[in-house]
């Protein structure tokens, strides 16, 4: 079961020519989520062969241009591209205004529905939730409401020990409710507690999502235990006074953000465009958190299955 996530934008405000604004896609068991969509979001996706029909929604985590530019015309192409199913879009307010004027004005006969549920940016609530994975939403520290996201993927369905099996003679009945979660009790009338026959075939993994803020202690508490953190680093060290001023984080604010909450796996953006290489950034965060990566266009970070 896939649990991945690709980076179409890594610049902040002002692209460059080799970056374009934020913009990722989670992949979760096929299942795909569009983060935040700046300016060109389609044409990258189409780059690195992510069919936008797949996506099932899209997460908006405020309403700066850099972040939000690209979802328009996104949503006129799954019109020409035939979509029919509804697309859930989760945005701070004003979004249905800024929807409603695009819909009047540019699409008002798409062949499917934009449904627009407004992201509450000071509460952390579950937003989205089916049978594999949650979405809760995470209040961050921006000159506009904003909120980050937090991913995470159910537990997986016991599996039962083919040994225990054998050895206790199960019947399909039996087996279907160790699966469950149940203690069996046996022909004998012994029972067995269920974790005598089961384990949990791989931890559940999670997935931060932490756009533009300041450093926040209540975003990486929030955050606690995640397989992979992105954090936006605008900045480096030595600018931390104009970071706090324009609500944005440095590398070394991001870098304490995922010591704090006990990721395993940091992932750095939203470079600004005075950086030409954001290699600096990656340096400055690893000398705190050595797992730290770039957020490079067109990588993608797989979370592998761990026991």
């Amino acid at each position: 079961m896939s649990f991945s996530v690709t980076i179409l934008g890594s610049s902040s405000a002002k692209p460059t020519a080799a970056r374009h604004p934020s913009a990722q896609v989670v992949n979760i068991h096929e299942q795909h989520y569009l983060v935040d969509a700046g300016e060109g979001v389609q044409q990258q996706m189409i780059r690195m062969g992510i069919n936008p029909l797949k996506l099932r929604a899209v997460f908006i985590s405020h309403l700066h241009g850099d972040h939000v530019f690209g979802l328009f015309p996104l949503l006129s192409t799954l019109g020409l591209y035939g979509r029919r199913t509804p697309l859930p879009v989760y945005a701070p307010a004003p979004f249905g205004e800024l929807l409603e004027g695009h819909l009047r004005y540019f699409d008002s006969d798409l062949p499917y529905s934009v449904e627009w549920h407004e992201l509450r940016t000071t509460e952390h609530v579950l937003l989205l939730e089916n049978r594999t994975l949650e979405v809760w939403s995470i209040p961050l520290r921006h000159r506009i409401p904003t909120a980050g996201f937090l991913f995470r993927e159910k537990r997986p369905p016991l599996n039962v020990d083919k040994f225990k099996i054998v050895k206790y003679g199960l019947s399909i009945a039996q087996i279907a409710a160790a699966k469950r979660g149940e203690a069996v009790t046996l022909d004998t009338g012994e029972v067995l507690p269920n974790e005598e026959l089961t384990y949990e075939p791989y931890r559940p993994r999670s997935y931060a999502y932490l756009s533009d803020t300041a450093r926040s202690a209540k975003a990486a508490r929030l955050a606690a235990g995640v397989d992979l953190m992105y954090h936006e680093a605008t900045y480096a060290a030595a600018e931390s006074k104009t970071a706090k001023l324009r609500g944005h984080s440095t590398s070394e604010d991001a870098a304490k953000a995922a010591v704090a909450a006990g990721a395993r796996r940091l992932v750095i953006g939203h470079y600004s465009s005075r950086y030409k290489d954001e290699q600096l950034l990656v340096e400055e965060a690893r000398m705190l958190f050595p797992e730290t990566y770039a957020a490079t266009e067109g990588s993608t970070f797989t979370i592998e299955k761990r026991r």
